[in-house]
């Protein structure tokens, strides 16, 4: 199972922190490639892992500068492809959540317990000077904090089985499946197979941890109104009749200038099949469906907008988003 993209919104604009971590990550490898003549040259391939991986009797002795060399660092295409992706996946998400501050040393703390937790197995004369590397450890932080904070979302997966096929798999299905597989390898190959199971476990359980701590400490409340540029927002209620195209009730979401509307919607493949529309005078936005042409309110507006126009119009895997400035 590969993940291709989740169906969870971000509030808070694009995430930065994600991005450049993304950006280090491949950058760094570039320049590995280059060092070693594409991993071709084992003599420089052994002296860049062993200068700046994490070597597990070293990183027991507290050597934490060589963990976070070390999470910057990949072994070959497919082991940076793979982690970027998931980290590409689900790491935005955790960062709107956190801020952008908070995520990046987040994640660098999750890395440095994946170290750990990995250099506590691999204790044997051999294995506690193999040098381990990679961001699968931080990312596996991120995968534990994404299901407790976003278990109902659906994760769009590419299955290779015999044949190949793409499906939505909940969060609170994916992720679990992911982790007791790191379980099972990680008791078969604890200190051997190439991958540091146990960093992932530890990284995992990090990232549970540190997300169940985070919605106990801000009353579970939905989102975080702390560390970002934007003012606080304020999410209104509104109930609206369960109709042809709108499920359940949508958030309606009050920053300084703007309005943003998120709602499930039913029966559709894009925007192309709706037509929204915003009447200021009657603080109604409207959706109607292009083919039946039944029209339904989406949202009333708690006071007078009449300042305000329609302005992003975004669908994505069941959820419209319907932002007024």
């Amino acid at each position: 199972m590969f993940p291709i993209h989740d169906d969870t919104q971000r509030l808070h604009g694009r995430p930065y922190a994600n991005y450049g971590l993304i950006f280090v990550n491949v950058v760094i490898f570039i320049w590995e490639l280059s060092f070693t003549s594409n991993f071709a040259d084992p003599i420089t391939t052994q002296e860049l892992f062993y200068t700046y991986g994490s070597i597990p009797r070293f990183v027991l002795s507290g050597d934490v500068v060589s963990i976070i060399t070390s999470m910057f660092m990949h072994g070959g295409f497919a082991h940076i492809a793979g982690n970027m992706v998931f980290l590409f996946v689900f790491g935005d998400n955790i960062e709107d959540r956190f801020g952008h501050l908070k995520y990046l040393l987040i994640y660098l703390l999750w890395g440095i317990v994946a170290a750990y937790s990995h250099s506590l197995i691999a204790t044997d004369d051999t294995n506690s000077l193999i040098p381990a590397v990679g961001a699968s450890g931080a990312i596996s932080g991120v995968l534990g904090a994404y299901l407790v904070m976003f278990p109902r979302a659906k994760i769009f997966t590419i299955v290779f089985a015999f044949f190949i096929t793409t499906i939505r798999i909940p969060a609170i299905a994916f992720l679990p499946i992911w982790f007791i597989m790191q379980l099972v390898f990680g008791f078969i190959f604890p200190q051997s197979g190439g991958v540091a199971y146990f960093a992932h476990i530890g990284g995992f359980v990090a990232g549970l941890g540190t997300a169940y701590a985070w919605k106990l400490l801000t009353g579970n409340r939905d989102l975080p109104v702390g560390n970002i540029r934007s003012p606080p927002i304020k999410k209104i209620a509104f109930k609206s009749p369960e109709g042809e195209l709108v499920k359940g009730e949508p958030d309606i979401i009050k920053g300084q200038d703007y309005f943003e509307i998120l709602a499930h919607v039913k029966g559709i493949s894009g925007l192309s099949d709706i037509t929204v529309n915003f009447e200021p005078q009657n603080r109604l936005v409207r959706i109607t469906d292009n083919k039946s042409k039944i029209s339904q309110i989406l949202a009333k507006l708690p006071e007078d907008v009449s300042k305000y126009q329609l302005q992003e119009i975004d669908y994505l895997n069941g959820i419209i988003r319907v932002r007024l400035s």
